[in-house]
């Protein structure tokens, strides 16, 4: 049964993969045309395509801990989960 199952995990994720492939053709389809017109929305039928830029701050977490390696010491919390693989 548990053979069976993975079997069907397997076959979905190698449908996934081909979906993936296809969704990211799509959008890059979409984002050439953006580009091209010099548009950063688009409105379809029932649909809207937006392209921009986000600009975003992040913290650089290895400068901290090369700069002040006490100090991330200091903030740094351990965390433990579980990962599943399947191949």
């Amino acid at each position: 049964m548990m053979n069976e199952k993975m079997n069907t995990l397997a076959e979905y994720l190698r449908m996934k993969d081909e979906i993936d492939a296809e969704i990211d053709a799509l959008k890059d389809e979409i984002k050439a045309y953006m580009q091209e017109t010099g548009q950063d929305t688009i409105i379809g039928t029932g649909h809207k395509a937006t392209w921009k830029t986000v600009k975003s701050n992040r913290f650089d977490s290895a400068g901290l801990k090369k700069d002040a390696p006490e100090l991330y010491a200091a903030y740094t919390v351990a965390t433990e989960s579980k990962r599943f693989t399947f191949n």
